[in-house]
């Protein structure tokens, strides 16, 4: 497909697949041995210019845009999907500080995250949240002259025990829904109060999530984003661009499952000769081969639709949901192939499977992203009503 793509897609695709065949793969099994966070290499990324693709150059971006990040997101995942967390730093952690904050926040704060020289974390999800993250939360942030003080807990933050920077988003007004909901810019290893305990869920050693425990925790009155009761609408600006690349997570998940399978399928001889010479082995890997590239299709129309500024609710969740779908089923032929064998470490299978599992939930659960497009299918709710702008560029910045 990359033929009919914009002439500097390739070089694009090339790049972080040397990226990755130089740097990080020899390395990465050491890191998740160790349980260490690869920081040199998150730099060496940030310095390629990986996490700043769709942000502008005056910021630190390299200004390539959401297919390029979109390609960028699928071949570190089909190559070594732990590696897949490293995007914290180009995602919507610099995302809400550019949209919603002041120029001195975006000049401290943006640059140094891209360039990969700071590592960033994002703080949304509670415990008790789910998908209503607004209206369920909890966390509350009160004011006491030029510091906010911030109580309560957050789950799955990625990177939550390494951050050097993070979004955190908290109650100023409890009583007022989702209007009442402020987000911060947290330094954690400068203020005290919070607290990060890494969640074993069975994924990267390296790229470890947490739940975070604030318990008083300060945050400077100047680094609010935007007004009390913005954040609500910052997190979701920035999760839009999200939401229309995080799809191509579950595409590089379903083509390493595949690539992996069909090479087995090639080597694995069964009296003698190798099994994808049988019908029942074709029949999985001509269905595997069908979904991604359908996948693939809504996944870089979803991204091409951000590049023109184009509304992308409804085709950012068709594509996020049959991308996961695809990663899902995929991995789960693949580990049929395999058979035995697909439980073992010895083989990628077992690591694409429980990662396929996460991309149900991320950036917004299947069901949520059914109910999206079933809604706007029956003409209850058009997906795309908010009309105008929506890359980072078109959306400028104090855009809350």
């Amino acid at each position: 497909m990359d033929e009919m793509l914009p002439e500097e897609i390739p070089a694009v695709r090339e790049s972080i697949r040397r990226f990755m065949e130089t740097e990080v793969i020899p390395v990465m099994d050491g890191y998740e041995e160790r349980g260490e966070l690869p920081r040199d290499l998150i730099r060496k990324a940030g310095e390629a210019g990986y996490y700043g693709a769709t942000f502008p150059e005056e910021v630190g971006g390299s200004d390539m845009g959401y297919l390029a990040a979109a390609v960028i997101i699928e071949e570190i995942a089909r190559m070594d999907v732990r590696y897949g967390g490293f995007n914290q730093n180009g995602g919507n952690c610099p995302a809400c500080i550019y949209l919603g904050g002041t120029d001195a926040q975006i000049k401290k704060y943006v640059p140094d995250l891209l360039a990969g020289k700071t590592v960033g974390m994002m703080a949304l999800t509670e415990s008790g949240g789910g998908s209503d993250a607004a209206g369920a939360m909890k966390t509350t942030a009160r004011r006491e002259g030029d510091v906010y003080k911030l109580n309560g807990s957050k789950m799955w933050a990625t990177l939550g025990d390494e951050c050097d920077v993070g979004i955190l988003l908290a109650k100023t007004d409890p009583d007022a829904g989702p209007r009442g909901v402020s987000a911060f810019i947290v330094e954690p290893k400068k203020y005290p109060g919070f607290t990060a305990q890494p969640i074993d869920v069975g994924l990267s050693n390296a790229f470890r999530v947490s739940a975070i425990f604030l318990d008083d925790f300060e945050v400077p009155v100047e680094n609010r984003l935007g007004n009390e009761g913005d954040g609500f609408k910052i997190i979701m600006r920035a999760l839009q661009g999200g939401r229309a690349v995080i799809g191509a997570k579950a595409l590089g998940i379903a083509i390493g499952a595949f690539e992996d399978a069909v090479a087995y399928a090639n080597e694995r001889v069964i009296k003698g000769s190798p099994i994808g010479k049988y019908q029942m082995i074709q029949s999985q890997i001509a269905e595997m081969a069908v979904s991604i590239e359908a996948s693939r299709a809504l996944v870089y129309q979803a991204a091409q639709a951000m590049d023109l500024d184009m509304p992308t609710n409804r085709i950012a969740s068709i594509a996020k949901f049959h991308a996961s779908q695809t990663a899902k089923f995929c991995t789960d032929q693949a580990q049929q192939i395999f058979g035995g064998y697909g439980l073992s470490s010895e083989f990628r299978i077992a690591k694409y499977r429980r990662y396929a599992d996460l991309m149900f939930t991320g950036e917004g659960t299947a069901n949520v992203q059914k109910i999206l497009i079933a809604e706007d299918a029956l003409g209850y709710k058009v997906a795309d009503r908010h009309h105008g702008k929506t890359g980072l560029r078109a959306l400028g910045r104090g855009a809350a």
